[in-house]
């Protein structure tokens, strides 16, 4: 039986992992006592007798508690931005091209940032195939539930009277400095990252993430588009869709509660919306994490996950 600890189990991310993982009977969930609980020795024994370690913590500490590690054989899978381009990482999203292979054979893997998972989702496969040049200058629209701001942003949202201005979409990063631009970059080919313009609304989980083009952008058409997603995804976990579904609408919190993804294509070959839909806290996290566990401990993928 495989030993796992969660370190920052507290959180939010950390308790959706633990969940999963308490239900699971080939694995043993290792705790640390509430006192213990940021005491350096206590989590240091706890790491390095674990076979795997999930780093569910800010980005300072998660830069700490990796070299608390002196175990070679623990894998660790960090969700927090720390290491998402860092050497030595790979990157925690299975469904690219020869990903599967280097998470599979990691022991450290940076699990994606939500609003990155959907973009990459949608523009690495183009990019790749020759159907989007790296040097094309994109923007990226997400929109989000409340849920992926931790702790204290679900309390403002779930406070019985919370402020008015809560009661609308609410748009953030406007420096253009979001966390998730590097590796929106990086496992895209893309030369530039995207103008990105990510919303907070007011309902608990699920996410959009939108990508315009003008057919100028691109070498492919909408059908071209279409076929490629259909065959780049595979994996059951990440899925091309053909239609909304919904009246003509895109649902932000379709897939809440779930841990898969959905890739469309809408428009015409004048002009193209590419979009993705999944849960902020399932492929967007805790999900796509217990997904690159899978892959570590040569599980079954999909094991424990809502598809």
């Amino acid at each position: 039986m495989k030993k796992v600890f969660i370190d920052g189990a507290a959180g939010t991310t950390g308790l959706r992992i633990a969940d999963r993982l308490i239900q699971r009977a080939d694995l043993q969930l290792m705790t640390i006592d509430e006192e213990k609980r940021k005491d350096p020795a206590a989590r240091r024994d706890c790491m390095n007798s674990a076979d795997v370690v999930f780093f569910c913590l800010p980005d300072d500490a998660a830069r700490e508690a990796a070299s608390l590690i002196g175990n070679k054989a623990t894998a660790v899978i960090d969700t927090s931005t720390a290491h998402r381009t860092a050497d030595g990482w790979a990157y925690g999203f299975p469904e690219l091209t020869g990903q599967r292979e280097k998470i599979a054979g990691a022991k450290r893997v940076a699990n994606p940032g939500c609003h990155a998972s959907g973009f990459i989702a949608l523009v690495r496969p183009l990019v790749e195939l020759g159907a989007l040049s790296a040097d094309a200058a994109l923007s990226c629209f997400s929109l989000t539930g409340y849920t992926g701001g931790g702790k204290r942003m679900i309390a403002a949202y779930e406070d019985p009277e919370p402020p008015l201005s809560y009661q609308a979409p609410r748009q953030y990063a406007l420096s253009q400095s979001h966390k998730h631009l590097p590796e929106m970059r990086v496992y895209t080919g893309l030369r530039e990252a995207p103008v990105f313009c990510p919303v907070v609304a007011a309902f608990p989980t699920g996410m959009a993430v939108t990508v315009p083009l003008f057919s100028a952008q691109t070498k492919a058409n909408l059908r071209e588009i279409r076929e490629i997603y259909q065959s780049y995804y595979q994996s059951g976990v990440v899925r091309f869709r053909a239609d909304a579904d919904e009246d003509g609408f895109f649902t932000a919190n379709a897939l809440s509660g779930t841990d898969r993804m959905e890739v469309s294509a809408f428009g015409n070959d004048e002009r193209m919306i590419l979009a993705a839909r999944f849960d902020n806290l399932g492929k967007g996290a805790s999900g796509a994490a217990i997904q690159n566990m899978n892959l570590l401990l040569g599980a079954d993928e999909t094991a424990g996950l809502i598809i």
